[in-house]
């Protein structure tokens, strides 16, 4: 039996910490889906996307811990579990979703599955908005000079 395990995220810049993040989350298995957040899911959940939704599922997919990538759904998180049927959902650390909730409603939907949090990756000091943040904060110094 193949080992699915699903991971989810926006993925809008990618940095040093998405790839610890999709790398651990194939290591809990045979085979790595990766759902990417629609853009409207982005601006509702976190800031509007740098990158939009093709490219951003695009750029995950090429990634090598990763078999594929689909963008999520715009009204249902569940939906694509359902479709997709993992038996482990990795979390990254800094996710909002409770374990046992999501572990409970997807059995709920009649897709047992185990919830796994990745802990923070050793270079979470670039981390998408930290890196904005460098940005903005150098361009800011060079105009001033």
């Amino acid at each position: 039996m193949v080992v699915r395990v699903m991971a989810t995220g926006v993925f809008d810049l990618l940095h040093p910490g998405h790839l610890y993040f999709l790398t651990e989350a194939k290591r809990l298995g045979d085979e790595l889906v990766v759902v990417v957040a629609r853009d409207q899911t982005a601006r509702r959940l976190k800031h509007e996307p740098y990158v939009p939704e093709l490219m951003r599922r695009e750029m995950v997919e090429a990634l090598k811990p990763v078999d594929r990538a689909v963008l999520g759904s715009t009204t249902d998180i569940y939906e694509t579990v359902v479709r997709e049927r993992p038996s482990i959902i990795a979390l990254g650390y800094n996710q909002v979703w409770n374990e046992k909730e999501v572990e409970a409603e997807c059995a709920r939907r009649g897709v047992p599955l185990k919830v796994v949090r990745i802990g923070a990756s050793p270079h979470d000091d670039l981390a998408t908005r930290r890196i904005v943040e460098r940005i903005v904060a150098r361009t800011a110094n060079e105009r001033a000079r």
